[in-house]
């Protein structure tokens, strides 16, 4: 059984909401400093606030290109993840051409991830599959892709899509890339046991909104004995 202290540190904090405020950042970061998250997860136009919010701790912050439906042109996603780093970003998260991959246009793919990567300039990377508009050998022909294009981890979910993660398809996404690449859960991620069930299933990050009330949860079983 996790303690919350490790739960907390596979936990990106997560606040994508369109209309996501200044304030709502600062109780996001306030948060993620008191439980100890990973990272908080933030857009882009919001780095520098999250950045400037959580100096001194040891929380990083997080940031996304082509979110959340992967269509901006590889330059577009590349400019979104230079930026974020240039704000002071320590990982991002993007999203694939998922159309280009359901065609079959694994070089339009493979060159979307590399973009992000070298602009990245050694950031770690996670690429966001959005697995329900998937068949299973397109999972794992993106999985494949993402270890091609330098990647850190592969991602299931947006969780802007119709379905978010589940433990067959971060299974399968850790079955593929093995060892050596992280596997991120995220989309629909909102109890202890959604949590506990995706660490089982391969995934040694999770993003969510729930983090706070997981650790709560968490908190609460363990005063149970």
């Amino acid at each position: 059984m996790h303690t919350p202290r490790e739960l907390a540190a596979v936990i990106d904090h997560t606040l994508l909401r369109p209309h996501a405020t200044k304030g709502e950042v600062e109780r996001l970061c306030s948060e993620a400093a008191a439980y100890r998250f990973k990272t908080v997860c933030v857009n882009p136009v919001l780095v520098a606030d999250a950045v400037r919010l959580l100096r001194g701790t040891l929380v990083g912050v997080c940031s996304v290109a082509g979110f959340p439906l992967g269509t901006h042109l590889a330059t577009t996603k590349a400019h979104e993840a230079r930026e974020a780093v240039r704000a002071g970003a320590a990982e991002v998260d993007m999203v694939i051409r998922i159309g280009a991959l359901r065609e079959g246009d694994d070089h339009a793919v493979l060159n979307d991830i590399r973009a992000v990567v070298e602009a990245a300039d050694g950031r770690d990377v996670k690429v966001i599959l959005e697995t329900c508009y998937l068949t299973e050998e397109e999972k794992v022909r993106a999985c494949i892709l993402a270890v091609e294009g330098g990647a850190s981890f592969v991602k299931t979910s947006t969780g802007y899509g119709p379905a978010g993660a589940t433990a067959e398809d971060v299974t399968l996404m850790r079955r593929t890339v093995g060892e050596n690449l992280g596997v991120k859960a995220a989309g629909g991620i909102r109890t202890l046991a959604d949590a506990f069930r995706m660490i089982q299933a391969g995934a040694n990050r999770l993003g969510t909104s729930g983090s706070v009330a997981i650790l709560k949860e968490l908190e609460r079983e363990g005063q149970r004995g």
